[in-house]
């Protein structure tokens, strides 16, 4: 399809959720296209995944920054640079700068391994099973500058067995990260080029009420 929208990808590591981003979008009728992926780790092996896919990648390294907002800019600069009307972070272990998601009104979303708004942060599984919860998950939101606080676009249930472990429990809840992550952005995408259908632009003025209705 020709109006594809132009989605940046922000990774940390090993690319799994990238990869079903990937491999999604080889698909003729997925509304969107990963225009370049990201990382601040040089050894990431996300990197090639998404060099075997043909995909455009760069590093952007946040310790040779000298603070937070300096990265944030060069990586904004990047994405702007090829186009870029969305970003997905597919385990992107950076928290950006409320400057950097400001910019970016409804155009970021992230994929967390709970069920929002419990167990934000990092070492999420680790939380739920100290819990002592019966149920865990993931979810895909929007980012705002309030950390795991954005509006929730799809959460997926998992239940947390007897003897399960942060790890056990992780790669469980990953495999499903895997599947709903396309999906999630598929619906996003497809609601903001109904919105919008003779440009690849996206308009906050038009989104943000009219987006949030469908979930």
């Amino acid at each position: 399809m020709n109006n594809r929208l132009k989605v940046g990808v922000l990774i940390s590591g090993n690319g799994t959720n990238l990869q079903s981003l990937i491999d999604a979008a080889k698909q003729v009728n997925f509304p969107a296209e990963i225009a370049l992926v990201i990382s601040n780790n040089p050894n990431a092996f996300g990197l090639s995944r998404a060099s075997k896919a043909n995909i455009p990648i760069q590093v952007i390294d946040h310790n040779t920054f000298e603070d937070r907002e300096a990265f944030d800019r060069a990586i904004d600069t990047a994405l702007k640079k090829v186009g870029c009307k969305m970003i997905c972070l597919a385990g992107f272990m950076r928290v950006l700068s409320a400057q950097f998601v400001d910019s970016w009104p409804m155009k970021i979303i992230n994929i967390h391994p709970s069920l929002l708004p419990s167990f934000k942060g990092i070492n999420a599984q680790k939380q739920a099973i100290e819990a002592g919860v019966q149920i865990s998950g993931c979810s895909i939101h929007f980012v705002t500058s309030q950390l795991d606080s954005g509006p929730i676009i799809a959460q997926v249930a998992i239940p947390v067995l007897n003897g399960d472990t942060p790890t056990s429990l992780s790669a469980r809840i990953l495999e499903h990260e895997n599947k709903v992550y396309p999906i999630a952005l598929e619906t996003v995408v497809n609601k903001l080029l109904c919105l919008n259908p003779s440009s690849k632009s996206i308009n906050q003025s038009e989104t943000t009420d009219s987006l949030l209705s469908i979930y």
